[in-house]
């Protein structure tokens, strides 16, 4: 959902709402609402990640042509409050409000800066897809990215039992 008012990058910069929103062509863009499960998987990832050498922190906006909020931004160093080289790797992690295809095309704004690698984790489904630079979309039990992997059973071990869909 976004405003229908431009904004300034300044008057964007101030507001105290991020980092539910993001700022795309002087209009603010609200983020989908996250639930717990979604809470889970982004610590699940920042702990298995910083376990394999990199800094994974998560909601820290990034500036390329527009200033957008990655779930977690995965990088082996940051400069300034937001950075404006392309790190190692974005992960977006979908809200029951998210859809995927929006979140394939913010993969490939951030491919676009110079990110390699995407990943995004359906949590509600248990599924998750990677997408690097310069390939399709994939489907897949480990997410890799470089020497980076996450495997689904150790980044869904925290998630509450549910039932599977009929």
């Amino acid at each position: 959902m976004s405003s229908g008012t431009l904004v300034s990058v300044q008057e964007y910069l101030r507001r105290t709402e991020k980092p539910n929103t993001e700022y795309v062509d002087g209009v603010l863009c609200r983020k989908p609402m996250p639930a717990m499960p979604h809470s889970l998987i982004q610590a699940m990832l920042i702990l298995l990640l910083g376990k394999q050498g990199v800094r994974a922190l998560p909601e820290l906006t990034v500036r390329l042509s527009a200033y957008l909020v990655p779930d977690v931004v995965v990088a082996r160093s940051i400069d300034g409050p937001y950075p404006t080289e392309p790190v190692e790797l974005c992960i977006e992690i979908l809200s029951p409000d998210s859809r995927l295809g929006a979140m394939l095309e913010k993969c490939e704004q951030y491919h676009g800066w110079g990110v390699p690698y995407c990943w995004v984790i359906d949590p509600q489904k248990r599924t998750a897809w990677q997408y690097h630079s310069g390939s399709e979309p994939e489907r897949v039990g480990i997410l890799t990215a470089g020497e980076l992997k996450a495997g689904l059973t150790d980044l869904f071990s925290e998630l509450p039992s549910h039932q599977q869909p009929s």
